[in-house]
């Protein structure tokens, strides 16, 4: 597995990245919610989360009918990442349901395990998805895309 590549299309294989896509469909299905994966080599921001923030409002995640969108950054090269969820599920979840994640990824990012520690933590956003903002029969349009944006 390539981890830091020197190369910003070379960030992730091209198995990866389906991997990671198909993550995200599956965590999506049953849900109302939107989950976006945004990765970058560095991060320009001394806090990833000032950067995860940013991100977050140039994809329109704020925009989500039930403000239940969730935002999963990673600059990889900098080895540093934020999870940010909009207001709607963040009320639901609390802050404590963002450490367990954000432990969850350090613990597989430590293994340099980035890929599955990314797609363990998207299953879980899903799952918490699946619970608070389950699918509703004809009111459950895919209101953001489901591919990785990459950034600088």
């Amino acid at each position: 597995m390539r981890i830091f590549p020197f190369k910003r299309k070379e960030i992730f294989s091209e198995t990866e990245k389906e991997r990671l896509v198909q993550a995200i469909r599956v965590a999506e299905r049953l849900t109302s919610g939107e989950i976006r994966l945004f990765v970058e080599s560095h991060c320009s921001y001394v806090n990833p989360i000032d950067r995860a923030k940013e991100a977050f409002d140039s994809l329109d995640m704020g925009k989500t009918k039930l403000r239940n969108g969730v935002l999963v950054y990673v600059a990889i090269k900098d080895r540093q990442f934020a999870i940010l969820g909009d207001q709607g599920i963040h009320e639901k979840v609390g802050d404590d349901f963002w450490v367990k994640e954000a432990d969850l990824m350090i613990s597989h990012f430590q293994d340099n395990r980035i890929i599955d520690g990314i797609e363990a933590c998207i299953e879980e956003i899903g799952a918490s998805l699946r619970t608070y903002f389950p699918h509703e029969a004809g009111n459950d349009e895919n209101q953001l895309p489901d591919d990785i944006v990459f950034g600088r």
